[in-house]
Order: structure tokens, then sequence, then C-alpha cells
């Protein structure tokens, strides 16, 4: 007596049924992930914001002129040591230039896709207080 091997076949409706449950999978983390990338870019630039006034501040402390410093901010960054690229530090998270000037004796820094990425979730949020990441109030002088 010979044993029959069972055969697993699968049908069309089940395949298309499978590959329709993957979409659907895989169209749930895309739009999850697009999020996560806008959060990692907005906090790309914070950290870069924080670090650009830094190093331009010590330049400033060490008796270099405000407006010297802020025209020639590039070359500040790349003899400070502490940077690779300077033109590259220069781009916020969306690959835009940083605005760099200055209120009184302090630099300011800011950056326009980050503002609208911050307005664009707090209208999401439902938020409807004003963003202000000119990264001078953070100071405790």
């Amino acid at each position: 007596m010979k044993k029959k091997k069972k055969q697993y076949a699968l049908t069309l409706i089940e395949i298309m049924i499978v590959i329709v449950l993957i979409g659907l999978i895989g169209s749930v983390i895309g739009v999850n992930m697009k999020g996560s990338l806008d959060e990692g870019k907005a906090f790309k630039t914070k950290y870069a914001m924080e670090q650009i006034k830094d190093i331009l501040m010590l330049e400033v402390a060490k008796g270099v002129p405000i407006e010297t410093v802020i025209s020639e901010k590039e070359k500040y960054l790349a003899n400070s040591g502490m940077v690779k690229d300077a033109k590259k530090m220069l781009k916020d998270g969306w690959g835009e230039d940083f605005e760099v000037g200055n209120r009184g004796q302090k630099v300011t820094i800011s950056s326009k896709a980050l503002k609208a990425y911050q307005a664009k979730k707090n209208k999401k949020l439902g938020a409807s207080a004003p963003v202000d990441q000119d990264n001078d109030e953070s100071d405790d002088e």
C-alpha cells in the first residue's frame, strides 16, 4: 500500500488576498515612516542650530566682531575643529540653508523649513500657539 503525499496548492484567489494584505500593511507602515522621517529632520535641524550658535558665540567671546562672525560663518565653523564639513553643517534637515543673524550681541539661527514643519504639526494637533525657534530665549544669561 502506497501512501499518497498531500499536495498543498494555493489558488489564485488566495494568492491575491495575500498580496492585498501585504500592500495594506506596507501602506500603513509607509505613512507612519513619513512622520518619523520628518521628526528626525526636525531633531537634526534643532541640534545643528544649537551647535552652530555655540561655535559662533565662542568666536564672539574671543573678541571677533559679531558682524564678521556672521558674514564669514563658514570659515569660523571650519576653523573651530568641531565641524567636519561646514557647508553641510549650514543646511537644515530638509537641505535648506540656515538663516544666521544677530540680535544685539547674540547670534540667532533659524530655519524656514523647521518653522513650516512646526506650524504644520501644530495645525494638525489643533494648537494655535505660535512657534518661536530662534534659539534666543533658551539662554539663561
